[in-house]
Order: C-alpha cells, then structure tokens, then sequence
C-alpha cells in the first residue's frame, strides 16, 4: 500500500475536530476519489496527509513508514506532492519558471530533464513556458500546478478540488489530462465536489461525511448506487 491513513483525528484549532476518525489507503498506481458534503472533511484529509495540519489521533504511512510526525517539506522529499486548491501556482513567473519552482528539492542537475519531459508530456505547457502564468486560463493554470508537482516523480499526488471554478468544458479536459497521469502509474487521491466526472475516472471512491467515512468501494459500484446518486450525483 502506497498510503495508509487510519482513525485521523485533526481540526484547525485546539478545540476544533473536523476529522473524527477517517481512514484512507490508496494502493500503487490507484486513483482514489474522495467525495461528500461540504464541511465534510474532504479537504482536510489531503491536508493532514501533506502534513498541514498536526494530528491529535490516527497515524499516516507512506510506503509502509509512519509518516504523521513528519513536517510537510520532509513528506514531499518522501514523495507526497499536494496540489491545493487555490494559490498553486506562481503568477509572475513564467511557465518554465514555475515548473522550476515545482522541482526546488530536486539536485539542481536533474531539473531540466525534469522539464524537458513534462513540456513533451504537456505541449500546451510547451508553447506557453515563456509566458506569465497569470496569463493562462484556469484550466492550463490546473495542469501547471499538477506539472509541477510532477517535477519531483511524486510517489503519491495529493489534488483538492482540481475541477473548482472551471467551466464544464475545461473541467471535462482537466479530468482528462488526471486520468492521463493515473495511467501513467501515480497513485492519486482527489478531492472534488464534481462527483460524477471523479467516478468515472476513478479505481476507487470514499465517501465522507461528518469526517468520517460512510461508504468506501469501487467508484463504478458507487457511481451506481441509488443512495450515492440520490445525494451526490442528482438522481
């Protein structure tokens, strides 16, 4: 197993428990959607798994490693790369200058092969890297951020929302481009409230509510199930 979260108790205060106990595993080369309510908890799982947030139960591996008392940058060296939801890229920079940026923990030598394969594999990328970020669209703004974090061959990719604020059209060629990187081999877990698109590209979906899990399987028998497409896929 690539990931294996269990009973991850955290909030964002002291007093504040917004996972009540929700476990998560994603195995080798496995795409993990992970959908529910708002307020659910969903974001707040990635981020406890990045290491954003201290837990105060459960424990995180990687790799068979526990992982949970790890900062953040020490858990991306490990290979655990989270594209968050907003602010992921960098405006001012350019394209290559942000896929840079995506690589600061790799030996300086490795990064222009790094970037020369992620523009082959990315050729919008390509014919942008000269330009400022801020002049792309919000969809080619999702693929730099998830190209960046494929600067470092993650071996887990962490994406919250990717699909946010985008119009349908884009969104359905950002869901392509995901299922493109899973095929490729990268466990991924995502969060996304666009559940009908998150199921069909996924292996396996949890559902999260109240922060904890109350349904986990296979994102087809999921996607089909009368109470799921009741209260999340609209009808």
């Amino acid at each position: 197993m690539v990931l294996l979260a269990e009973g991850v108790v955290c909030g964002y205060g002291a007093a504040d428990e917004i996972l009540k106990g929700a476990s998560l595993s994603v195995a080798p080369g496995e795409l993990v959607a992970i959908i529910g309510p708002n307020g659910a908890g969903k974001s707040t799982l990635l981020k406890a798994i990045a290491g954003l947030l201290t837990l105060k139960a459960g424990s995180i591996r990687l790799d068979g490693d526990r992982i949970e008392g790890l900062p953040a940058r020490d858990r991306a060296r490990r290979g655990i790369a989270f594209v968050p939801q907003e602010a992921n890229i960098f405006p001012t920079l350019t394209v290559r200058e942000n896929l840079e940026m995506g690589g600061f923990i790799l030996p300086r030598a490795a990064v222009p092969g790094r970037i020369k394969g992620l523009l082959a594999r990315f050729p919008m990328l390509a014919e942008k890297r000269r330009q400022a970020a801020r002049t792309l669209s919000g969809g080619q703004r999702q693929v730099l951020a998830m190209a960046m974090a494929l600067m470092v061959e993650p071996r887990l990719l962490l994406l919250d929302e990717p699909s946010a604020g985008l119009s349908p059209l884009a969104a359905a060629a950002l869901f392509g481009t995901i299922g493109d990187i899973h095929r490729q081999g990268v466990p991924v877990a995502m969060v996304e409230q666009n559940a009908h698109e998150a199921l069909a590209i996924a292996d396996t979906a949890v559902v999260l509510v109240d922060g904890r899990v109350a349904r986990t399987g296979p994102a087809a028998a999921l996607a089909g199930d009368p109470e799921v497409r009741r209260l999340f896929l609209g009808g």
